[in-house]
């Protein structure tokens, strides 16, 4: 190889390797870690559906957590202001080895959210 290519690899390799420790190195980066926080608009809702399952059921759109959160989003952004009419989208059918349905167990952290928030009890 020419000594020039071999000189320009050599130097492109260096600054591929340094690039990501200087960006940990530079204070105020986009990095996680101590003092990081969530956007202002970031909410927990998972918090009220912590219960629900996370896995994936077969000829329905997402699992039965993420149309909880969701739902909990409606509620809390005024969208809807009933449980019920915001969780209708869950299913009603019980799962062994789970307390209550998906269904009811939104309904139920969706009566939660709302008492948290100054709304209906």
């Amino acid at each position: 190889m020419k000594r020039s290519l071999k000189l320009a690899l050599i130097t492109g390799t260096l600054a591929l390797c340094a690039s990501p420790a200087m960006s940990l190195a530079a204070p105020g980066g986009n990095h996680p870690g101590a003092g990081a926080s969530l956007p202002a608009k970031a909410k927990a809702y998972g918090k009220y559906c912590q219960n629900e399952s996370k896995k994936h059921v077969d000829g329905t759109p997402g699992t039965p957590f993420s149309a909880c959160v969701t739902a909990m989003a409606k509620l809390a952004n005024g969208a809807v202001n009933n449980p019920r009419t915001a969780c209708k989208e869950l299913s009603k059918k019980h799962v062994d080895g789970e307390k209550g349905t998906p269904f009811s167990q939104c309904v139920s952290a969706g009566a939660k959210l709302l008492h948290d928030q100054g709304g209906q009890p």
